[in-house]
C-alpha cells in the first residue's frame, strides 16, 4: 500500500483501541526491549507521548532507562524548519505541549544529533524491510540524517508489520529494529 493510504489506515486502527490495550502493549513493547543488544549505549533518545494521538506509552521506556542510569533526550519540533533541537531530560526539566499536543521540554541542555546512540521513533506503520511512516512532515527523517550512521533506530508499534511500504523515497531512513507488543523485528542492513 502506499503511505497516504497506509497513514490513515493506522490512525484510524490506533483511534479504535483503548487506554488499555494502549498501556498493556506499551508494557509489552518495553519489555520486549529489554532482550534487545542496545543496553551498552550512554545517550538514549525518546519521544514523548502524544496522549491524543494514542501513541504509545513511552514513560515505561523512560523508567527502564532511568532503572539502568542511562542519559536520556528528548526534543522540541520547530515547525518552520521541519527541525528538532536535542536535550537532557532531567529532573528539573519542565515540559509543555505545544499547539499541536506534543509534549517538548521547554528548555536545558542541548545535545546534538551525533551525541545519540540509540533513538526509540515514533511511527504509524511499518514494513518487512524496516520502513516507515510517521505523520509525513518529516521531522524524524531529518533527525535521523543528522545522527551518525551507526546510531540505532528503534520503530515502537502497536500493530504488527506490513508486507511493503510502496512509495519510499531515498531520503527515508529505516529502521535497524521495530518492537512491537508480541514481536522484535530486525532489520539487516
Amino acid at each position: 500500500m502506499d503511505k497516504a493510504t497506509l497513514r490513515r489506515l493506522y490512525k484510524q486502527k490506533r483511534q479504535a483501541l483503548s487506554l488499555e490495550a494502549i498501556d498493556n502493549g506499551s508494557l509489552d513493547i518495553s519489555n520486549q526491549l529489554l532482550k534487545l543488544p542496545i543496553w551498552n549505549a550512554t545517550f538514549y533518545h525518546v519521544f514523548l507521548s502524544i496522549t491524543e494521538h494514542k501513541e504509545i506509552n513511552t514513560d515505561y521506556i523512560l523508567n527502564i532507562l532511568s532503572g539502568k542510569d542511562k542519559t536520556i533526550v528528548i526534543s522540541k519540533s520547530d515547525f518552520e524548519s521541519v527541525k528538532m533541537t536535542h536535550y537532557l531530560l532531567m529532573d528539573n526539566t519542565i515540559i509543555r505541549k505545544n499547539k499541536w499536543n506534543i509534549p517538548e521540554p521547554f528548555d536545558g541542555i542541548e545535545i546534538s544529533a551525533d551525541k545519540i546512540e540509540v533513538v526509540f521513533v515514533p511511527l504509524l506503520a511499518f514494513d518487512q524491510q524496516g520502513h516507515r511512516i510517521g505523520y509525513g512532515k518529516g521531522f524524524y527523517d531529518n533527525f535521523l540524517a543528522e545522527c551518525r550512521p551507526e546510531t540505532i533506530k528503534i520503530g515502537l508499534s502497536l500493530f504488527e508489520a506490513e508486507e511493503k511500504i510502496e512509495n519510499v523515497f531515498d531520503t527515508d531512513i529505516a529502521l535497524d529494529y521495530c518492537v512491537t507488543p508480541t514481536q522484535i523485528y530486525s532489520f539487516s542492513k
